[in-house]
């Protein structure tokens, strides 16, 4: 039951991961609402939030660029319909878990600046296909 419930995550995982690094393509740009108390008051300007995101998205490419069947998995998903995109993702992600764990790792620093300035760094659509990519 237990490996079930981890295959399941790794299934979502696997369909998220395309969106998301999909997204980071064209996603450098923050949207920021009033910063946390708890956070530095310039790790939430919207230069810092930004520069976050755009570091992140600089590494995930340079992860799959070194990775040319992850990248190569990720490249066909754009191309298909949701259904195959699905399948090849989780296909690869199911068969490649430390990738999986790697490119969470990469995608964390987001999720960090987002809950430390209480914020929403990606666009909507984006920032849902991380929140389940992330979920696991």
């Amino acid at each position: 039951m237990k490996f079930r419930g981890i295959t399941t995550r790794r299934r979502v995982a696997g369909v998220c991961a395309g969106a998301v690094l999909a997204g980071f393509a064209g996603a450098t740009a923050a949207t920021a609402t009033a910063p946390s108390a708890l956070a530095a008051p310039d790790q939430c300007t919207a230069s810092a939030v930004s520069g976050t995101v755009s570091s992140v998205t600089n590494e995930a490419r340079a992860y799959l660029a070194a990775r040319p069947a992850a990248n190569q998995a990720v490249t066909a998903a754009f191309s298909q319909p949701r259904p195959q995109a699905a399948a090849t993702l989780r296909s690869y992600f199911t068969a490649h878990p430390q990738e999986y764990f790697d490119l969470r790792g990469i995608l964390a620093p987001i999720g960090e600046v987002q809950r430390q300035c209480n914020i929403t760094a990606l666009p909507p659509g984006l920032a849902s296909a991380y929140d389940e990519f992330m979920a696991g």
